[in-house]
């Protein structure tokens, strides 16, 4: 029997850039750019176009989070992004 493994990524430092970009600290030791301008679509993440709103982002439950509730999954962040 084959098994497969995944990993769970896990946001682990956070810091903000400039524009929608982030970079990340994955748990995996990489870290990694993240532009989400294009992934703040629908009324839940319109505040985070309001970019000192997006500024504002604390780690929590192992992604970014808003003070609205509005996150991302780590896995998502991780796909999305580049190598630093």
């Amino acid at each position: 029997m084959i098994l497969s493994i995944k990993m769970f990524f896990e946001i682990t430092k956070a810091e903000y850039l400039d524009g929608y970009k982030v970079k990340l600290h994955f748990n995996n030791g990489e870290c990694r750019i993240a532009d989400l301008h294009s992934s703040l679509n629908g009324e839940f993440f319109a505040p985070l176009k309001n970019i000192e709103y997006f500024k504002r982002f604390t780690i929590k439950f192992n992604t970014i989070e808003w003070e609205n509730g509005a996150d991302f999954a780590p896995e998502y962040l991780y796909e999305i992004s580049t190598t630093a």
